[in-house]
């Protein structure tokens, strides 16, 4: 029989809090939202927008075992009071880290976290019992919800780990205690709130200082902050450096990549062994995701072969890359779906992906991008300068959501249709006014800048009353 996530003494133990009620609940898995809690499951009171408390009547209701609280005014029981419930969460995180056996792999970067998380967890399912990051939990309530949600039984686990702020991941691989670290590649986001590309560096590179004895690090070789992202992991208990690549000189290095509008595939050198690999994601960028998968799969015990099959059956999420064909009144279109996130670089491999598939019919290829945030002084310029990748993915049309959005349009060549619209509403309607039979679609932006909600208005249907006459 499987053990239970927690008991009541076990999760006692853990926070020091105080049981009311029944102290024989066993909880089989831990929840912070009514809406997705299963039955049993504890629930963990946060406060942010919303007090949780308000909340706990409708757990217990909806079938929780118990539910970690501040206050024992709450409504019916069990509860597990604490002083604070977000330290609560972390006091149970930490409890699941020292009770496991699992290697524990973290997760960061400007660019390609969570492809990389995501395709991680597909090599470590495939390799046995596997725990991973839901969804985007990677900052300072979603990593404990993780690592408290963890089975005890789990092999490996992987965590990602986002920041707005220096000192946030510092905070969070603490807690993971990670035997792996991997940052993916140095790009500039959250310039505004770090002021330079080096503070960046040094921000993602506090990944490393929760290194337990002898882990391993692993950096991108390629990237201009490799020697400073190698220099802070030497500080560290790393015993262990690994960088991934292009760079023929690399530990793992991936040459002969060629991506397809069905996929991309190349050879990864391990350590001077090659091994073919193939991945249904397309970009070059999947160059460096692919080589920093197998880095950390092979840090983390499996074989590159092994890598390579799980790899060659994971499907890019919604939002992250993912191509679909959709048939809409004046025929069908391709859409790439990349809406969940942007900054420059991953701007500019997301546009790399929509020169490398070709329109059928006679269609032609139009680009929605919403604003980038987060990117400081520089946030105009950085967007003047995508009109080069812009025109040279051969864009016929292009409409460019949100007001930072107005210095690319302005910087655009006379060859490229551009509309401006304030916001993805407007960018909703412009986009119908001027699809057709065979065009490609690509669509990426700032979560913020809202234009996901135009990709999933495309999917179901709801963009287009007739379409548009060619």
């Amino acid at each position: 029989m499987t053990e239970p996530l927690w008991t009541a003494r076990e999760a006692l133990a853990a926070t020091g809090g105080l049981l009311t009620d029944s102290k024989d609940w066993v909880a089989e898995g831990v929840s912070i939202d009514t809406r997705t809690l299963k039955p049993n499951d504890l629930f963990v009171v946060l406060k942010d927008q919303r007090d949780g408390h308000d909340f706990v009547p409708d757990a217990m209701a909806r079938g929780a075992a118990a539910a970690l609280v501040e206050r024992g005014d709450c409504g019916p029981g069990p509860h597990l009071l604490v002083p604070d419930s977000l330290d609560g969460l972390r006091a149970l995180a930490r409890a699941s880290r020292e009770r496991s056996k699992a290697i524990r792999v973290a997760v960061t970067g400007s660019v390609g976290k969570t492809s990389v998380k995501e395709a991680l967890a597909a090599v470590f399912r495939a390799a046995g019992k596997a725990h991973w990051s839901e969804k985007s939990y990677n900052n300072h309530w979603g990593v404990p919800l993780t690592l408290a949600r963890m089975p005890r039984d789990t092999q490996r686990a992987v965590f990602e780990m986002g920041m707005n702020h220096a000192g946030e991941i510092r905070e969070l691989t603490t807690l993971v205690r990670p035997h792996v670290a991997l940052i993916t590649r140095i790009g500039p986001a959250h310039l505004e709130n770090l002021g330079s590309m080096e503070a960046i560096a040094d921000a993602k590179s506090e990944i490393f200082e929760g290194l337990l004895p002898d882990g391993v690090a692993i950096y991108p070789a390629d990237d201009p902050f490799a020697p400073r992202l190698a220099s802070h992991a030497k500080e560290t208990a790393a015993g262990f450096l690994l960088d991934f690549g292009v760079t023929p000189g690399a530990a793992i290095a991936v040459t002969d990549f060629e991506s397809s509008p069905h996929g991309s595939s190349g050879q990864v050198s391990v350590l001077g062994k090659s091994v073919p690999f193939a991945v249904r994601a397309v970009g070059d960028h999947w160059a460096w995701n692919a080589a920093a998968i197998f880095a950390a799969g092979i840090a983390s015990g499996i074989d590159a072969e092994q890598v390579a099959d799980a790899l060659a059956a994971v499907e890019p999420e919604a939002g992250r890359g993912r191509a679909a064909k959709i048939a809409f009144p004046d025929g069908e279109f391709t859409l790439l779906d990349d809406s969940y996130n942007a900054n420059p670089v991953s701007m500019r491999a997301g546009l790399s992906v929509l020169a490398a598939t070709a329109p059928e019919r006679g269609g032609k290829r139009i680009a929605v991008l919403g604003e980038m945030l987060e990117l400081g002084p520089d946030a105009p310029k950085l967007h003047a300068e995508l009109a080069g990748a812009v025109d040279a993915a051969g864009v016929s049309t292009v409409i460019l959501c949100g007001k930072l959005m107005k210095h690319l349009h302005d910087a655009l060549p006379a060859g490229v249709e551009a509309i401006y619209a304030l916001d993805a509403e407007s960018g909703t309607g412009a986009l119908a006014e001027h699809l057709g039979d065979g065009d490609v679609v690509f669509i990426k932006g700032s979560n913020a800048s809202g234009v996901h909600r135009i990709a999933r208005a495309l999917t179901e249907g709801r963009a287009f009353g007739g379409g548009k006459d060619r």
